[in-house]
Protein backbone atom coordinates (compact mmCIF):
# COMPACT_ATOMS: atom_id res chain seq x y z
CA UNK A 1 0.00 0.00 0.00
CA UNK A 2 1.29 3.48 -0.56
CA UNK A 3 3.09 4.57 2.52
CA UNK A 4 1.04 8.44 1.69
CA UNK A 5 -2.01 6.87 2.20
CA UNK A 6 -0.95 4.68 6.29
CA UNK A 7 -2.97 6.70 8.05
CA UNK A 8 -5.85 6.59 6.21
CA UNK A 9 -5.88 3.20 5.20
CA UNK A 10 -5.74 1.88 9.32
CA UNK A 11 -8.37 4.66 9.51
CA UNK A 12 -10.52 3.38 7.10
CA UNK A 13 -9.73 -0.37 8.42
CA UNK A 14 -10.52 0.33 11.88
CA UNK A 15 -13.51 2.28 11.53
CA UNK A 16 -14.95 -0.47 8.88
CA UNK A 17 -13.47 -3.86 10.31
CA UNK A 18 -13.79 -5.68 13.55
CA UNK A 19 -10.36 -5.50 15.39
CA UNK A 20 -9.01 -9.14 16.83
CA UNK A 21 -5.47 -8.36 18.23
CA UNK A 22 -2.55 -6.04 18.42
CA UNK A 23 0.70 -7.02 18.76
CA UNK A 24 3.98 -5.03 19.02
CA UNK A 25 7.90 -6.30 19.30
CA UNK A 26 10.93 -4.54 19.29
CA UNK A 27 13.45 -5.81 15.73
CA UNK A 28 16.31 -7.07 18.27
CA UNK A 29 18.50 -4.61 19.81
CA UNK A 30 21.71 -4.10 22.06
CA UNK A 31 21.25 -5.39 25.55
CA UNK A 32 22.89 -3.46 28.95
CA UNK A 33 26.13 -5.34 28.38
CA UNK A 34 26.41 -4.81 25.02
CA UNK A 35 25.75 -7.93 23.54
CA UNK A 36 23.41 -8.07 20.46
CA UNK A 37 20.16 -9.85 20.82
CA UNK A 38 18.42 -10.68 17.79
CA UNK A 39 14.94 -11.62 18.78
CA UNK A 40 12.59 -9.07 19.26
CA UNK A 41 11.46 -8.89 22.70
CA UNK A 42 7.18 -8.03 22.70
CA UNK A 43 5.86 -4.76 23.91
CA UNK A 44 2.55 -5.03 23.09
CA UNK A 45 0.75 -8.69 23.02
CA UNK A 46 -3.15 -7.48 23.65
CA UNK A 47 -6.42 -9.52 22.57
CA UNK A 48 -8.49 -6.93 21.15
CA UNK A 49 -12.15 -8.89 22.03
CA UNK A 50 -14.71 -6.48 23.53
CA UNK A 51 -12.42 -3.54 23.68
CA UNK A 52 -11.84 -0.69 21.01
CA UNK A 53 -8.33 -0.13 19.18
CA UNK A 54 -8.05 3.27 17.78
CA UNK A 55 -4.69 5.97 17.29
CA UNK A 56 -3.27 9.40 16.95
CA UNK A 57 -0.84 10.93 14.71
CA UNK A 58 0.61 14.18 15.51
CA UNK A 59 3.38 15.91 15.69
CA UNK A 60 5.18 13.57 18.20
CA UNK A 61 4.30 10.63 16.29
CA UNK A 62 2.39 7.67 16.22
CA UNK A 63 -0.30 6.69 19.57
CA UNK A 64 -1.71 3.61 19.96
CA UNK A 65 -4.66 3.29 22.29
CA UNK A 66 -6.66 0.42 23.70
CA UNK A 67 -9.93 1.73 25.35
CA UNK A 68 -8.85 5.14 24.89
CA UNK A 69 -5.29 4.06 26.72
CA UNK A 70 -2.34 5.04 25.35
CA UNK A 71 -0.79 1.47 25.13
CA UNK A 72 2.49 2.33 22.43
CA UNK A 73 4.22 5.47 21.51
CA UNK A 74 6.17 5.71 17.67
CA UNK A 75 8.16 9.12 17.61
CA UNK A 76 8.10 8.26 13.50
CA UNK A 77 11.71 8.81 13.11
CA UNK A 78 12.73 5.76 11.37
CA UNK A 79 9.58 5.17 9.12
CA UNK A 80 10.65 4.06 5.64
CA UNK A 81 7.69 1.48 3.83
CA UNK A 82 3.97 1.59 4.58
CA UNK A 83 1.95 -0.88 6.06
CA UNK A 84 1.46 -4.21 4.22
CA UNK A 85 -1.73 -6.32 3.97
CA UNK A 86 -1.38 -10.09 4.69
CA UNK A 87 -4.51 -12.74 4.99
CA UNK A 88 -4.22 -15.70 7.30
CA UNK A 89 -4.47 -19.25 4.88
CA UNK A 90 -6.47 -19.60 1.84
CA UNK A 91 -9.60 -19.03 3.58
CA UNK A 92 -9.10 -16.25 5.26
CA UNK A 93 -10.54 -15.65 8.70
CA UNK A 94 -8.06 -13.00 9.80
CA UNK A 95 -6.04 -10.41 8.02
CA UNK A 96 -3.67 -8.02 9.65
CA UNK A 97 -1.84 -4.91 8.62
CA UNK A 98 1.93 -5.06 9.51
CA UNK A 99 4.35 -2.37 9.27
CA UNK A 100 7.68 -1.18 10.77
CA UNK A 101 8.19 1.35 12.63
CA UNK A 102 11.13 3.02 14.66
CA UNK A 103 13.00 -0.29 14.52
CA UNK A 104 9.31 -2.28 16.05
CA UNK A 105 7.02 -4.43 14.61
CA UNK A 106 3.30 -3.90 14.84
CA UNK A 107 0.71 -5.74 13.61
CA UNK A 108 -3.00 -5.82 13.89
CA UNK A 109 -5.06 -8.57 13.50
CA UNK A 110 -8.35 -8.01 12.03
CA UNK A 111 -11.60 -10.65 12.16
CA UNK A 112 -12.40 -11.89 8.48
CA UNK A 113 -11.00 -10.89 5.03
CA UNK A 114 -10.30 -6.65 4.80
CA UNK A 115 -11.03 -5.81 1.14
CA UNK A 116 -8.63 -3.90 -0.86
CA UNK A 117 -9.08 -2.49 -4.72
CA UNK A 118 -6.17 -1.33 -6.50
CA UNK A 119 -4.56 2.02 -6.40
CA UNK A 120 -1.69 2.87 -8.63
CA UNK A 121 1.29 0.78 -10.32
CA UNK A 122 4.50 0.62 -8.31
CA UNK A 123 6.53 -0.83 -10.93
CA UNK A 124 4.32 -1.90 -14.39
CA UNK A 125 3.39 -5.05 -15.44
CA UNK A 126 3.57 -6.48 -11.77
CA UNK A 127 3.46 -4.45 -9.22
CA UNK A 128 0.79 -3.07 -7.97
CA UNK A 129 -0.21 -0.57 -5.00
CA UNK A 130 -3.90 -1.27 -3.26
CA UNK A 131 -5.98 0.77 -1.22
CA UNK A 132 -8.43 -0.32 1.93
CA UNK A 133 -12.20 -0.93 -0.03
CA UNK A 134 -14.61 -0.08 2.91
CA UNK A 135 -17.50 -0.50 0.17
CA UNK A 136 -17.29 -4.55 0.68
CA UNK A 137 -17.53 -5.58 4.65
CA UNK A 138 -17.48 -9.28 5.57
Amino acid sequence: MPKKLDFKNLRLCLNNYPTDWLFIRDCGGYESDGSYRIQGMTKVNEDLENKSLDFKKDRSGLHMFINKNEVFHFPLKDYYKGFSLAYEHIKPKRSFLGIVLDNHLMEIFFKGRINIKFHSWCEKPHFKYWTIDKSKKI
